[in-house]
């Protein structure tokens, strides 16, 4: 993959209706990867979780918005803590796209970018 960095805002590089805004509390589940989107992984420098604040920006700024589809193909594994979250890394999101886009495999996506720690396994496994 290429990556290109710019000082520039992408709202100012690209059309609205082109890009997705990648936020763990949208509603839209992201089912493909389109060549003709730009995605921007929503994420913050923050050591804490603000609910919602990545969804406001993106609505802020009238951006399409979606989400990873980990409560499709994953579920709640039990664990000590009873923690469990779909806020990832943007490292992590990152990775989880990229190996999207080489399999076209969600599940296989999903179980190398989502990290045990996150509280989640594939729905296979669990079932098993």
């Amino acid at each position: 993959f290429q990556m290109d960095t710019t000082p520039e805002s992408y709202l100012d590089l690209f059309p609205l209706d082109a890009i997705v805004y990648l936020t763990p509390d949208s509603e839209n589940v992201l089912e493909d990867i389109s060549p003709d989107k730009v995605y921007v992984l929503g994420g913050l420098v923050d050591e804490s979780i603000h609910k919602q604040l990545t969804l406001q920006r993106a609505r802020e700024q009238c951006l399409q918005t979606a989400r990873l589809p980990i409560r499709e193909y994953m579920v709640k594994a039990h664990n000590s803590r009873n923690y469990h979250s779909e806020t990832l890394a943007i490292n992590q999101v990152f990775d989880i796209l990229c190996t999207y886009y080489e399999t076209r495999n969600w599940p296989v996506a999903l179980k190398a970018g989502v990290s045990s720690g996150k509280g989640y396994v594939l729905r296979e496994v669990a079932e098993e």
